[in-house]
């Protein structure tokens, strides 16, 4: 149980007058017997509240507390403000203005450094103002740091939580250590989604790499793992501002959600999952020489610790306990996701029958595209599947150019498709017309088709 503290300095220091002449309050003394109890309790020596020594108190201030207290109690105690309290009496009024004009102008200027820049201006002269008398000024006038940041914009900061699980899910990468891979020092990048409302973590992830075809890896395993959430949350940042994860999520039926710039209390739920994690977790893994063994570690966190713990966000319950306890989201049928994460560009295909495709070159089996403009296809739901061509409805498989198969190959001969069963026409014959010529025999009109 919390102990029962004074609620502010005033009413500690009435608490301590009360214990020194508390034991005179309950006494029945006669005629002059109080007189004689003050002299002998003020030859006794006390410490204040706050106070590193001891003092004693006259008679005289001792027979005032004694009064007071028996007219208004503990009340009568309290000692008194002073009228020009919180005033900074060693600022004159000129001073006064010129200091709060400066941190109206400059809410971020530190009162050490706007002291510092009077001073070596010739404006103040050094040890004039004290950084606590101005930061008491401050704080008085509604000017000081904290009101500042809190108070700013229009909008008032509330404590807020999704009505249910999987409603809105947050979104972010976690810097962790750099791990030593083969002599190479990697980077490390942990992707995570946090259900909003449960704290429940959908997917945890490390990667070496900040992209956004990375993060949206992650998202498709979550879909396939929890089902269709409604909403995704992120941060602002250039890698969550491009067209492919506004297009996936578009074509999903997820409305993507950013964050206002520069606002990391918006993205309060997941700034603490992230301390959580380095706390219990990543912090320890800097000898570690793979991403698999990292992975393997996010993930026991999570399920033998985080997802089973009491979480005060949740009024004593675990994440899990939330998350299960809600109905299942519908499931994605798995054409429809690679359907929906399916990039379709149109090139036109080499003379060689190449075509690049993510910086690798691909080659086709069919000759008679070469030239042609085409549809090059490849799915992100599952970057491990080959890419495909589509031309006029049909598609054709593609697969990786191997210059030295291809010196050894039998080059098939391409002619154009003519359909035999077409009658020649008899205007058409290049050598009789050179022969006509030569002998001089004009042409004949022809006759009119019946």
């Amino acid at each position: 149980m919390d102990p029962l503290t004074p609620k502010t300095r005033l009413e500690a220091v009435a608490v301590f007058r009360h214990g020194v002449i508390g034991a005179l309050t309950q006494a029945q003394m006669d005629r002059g017997q109080l007189h004689a109890a003050l002299r002998q309790l003020s030859r006794q020596r006390f410490r204040p509240p706050g106070a590193k020594t001891t003092r004693s108190y006259s008679v005289s201030t001792l027979e005032r507390w004694y009064y007071r207290y028996r007219r208004r109690g503990l009340d009568g105690l309290l000692p008194g403000k002073r009228r020009d309290a919180g005033r900074a009496q060693a600022v004159t009024p000129e001073l006064r203005q010129l200091l709060l004009d400066i941190r109206r102008e400059h809410p971020s200027a530190s009162s050490t450094l706007i002291l510092r820049t009077l001073v070596a201006s010739g404006r103040m002269q050094e040890g004039a103002v004290s950084s606590t008398t101005l930061r008491r000024l401050y704080a008085e006038t509604g000017l000081d740091r904290v009101s500042l940041r809190d108070g700013e914009g229009a909008k008032t900061r509330l404590r807020w939580q999704a009505a249910r699980p999987m409603a809105l899910v947050h979104g972010d990468v976690c810097y962790g250590p750099s791990l030593r891979i083969d002599g190479r020092v990697q980077p490390l990048r942990i992707h995570g989604l946090l259900d909003d409302a449960s704290r429940y973590v959908l997917a945890l992830e490390a990667h070496h790499q900040e992209r956004e075809v990375d993060m949206l890896g992650v998202l498709v395993r979550a879909l396939r793992r929890h089902g269709k959430f409604d909403a995704l949350y992120l941060d602002n940042g250039s890698t969550y501002r491009g067209d492919t994860l506004a297009t996936a999520c578009a074509r999903l039926g997820i409305t993507l959600l950013h964050a206002r710039p520069y606002d990391a209390q918006a993205r309060g739920k997941m700034e603490r999952f992230w301390r959580t994690l380095r706390e219990g977790c990543v912090d320890f893994l800097g000898g570690l020489t793979s991403l698999h063994d990292v992975n393997v570690r996010l993930w026991a966190f999570l399920d033998a610790h985080y997802h089973r713990a009491p979480h005060a966000g949740l009024f004593g319950k675990s994440p899990a306990d939330i998350f299960q306890a809600a109905p299942p989201s519908p499931r994605f049928e798995e054409s429809a996701v690679h359907d929906a994460l399916t990039v379709r560009l149109r090139r036109r295909v080499r003379r060689d029958t190449t075509v690049p495709i993510n910086g690798k070159d691909y080659e086709l089996d069919q000759g008679h595209l070469a030239g042609r403009i085409v549809t090059l296809c490849h799915s992100l739901a599952d970057l491990s599947l080959p890419p495909w061509v589509e031309f006029e409805s049909k598609r054709f498989e593609v697969h990786p150019v191997d210059p030295v198969k291809n010196s050894r190959r039998r080059r098939p001969r391409r002619r154009p498709e003519v359909d035999e069963s077409t009658p020649r026409h008899p205007a058409f014959d290049p050598p009789k017309a050179l022969l006509d010529k030569a002998v001089g025999k004009k042409p004949q009109p022809e006759e009119p088709q019946s």
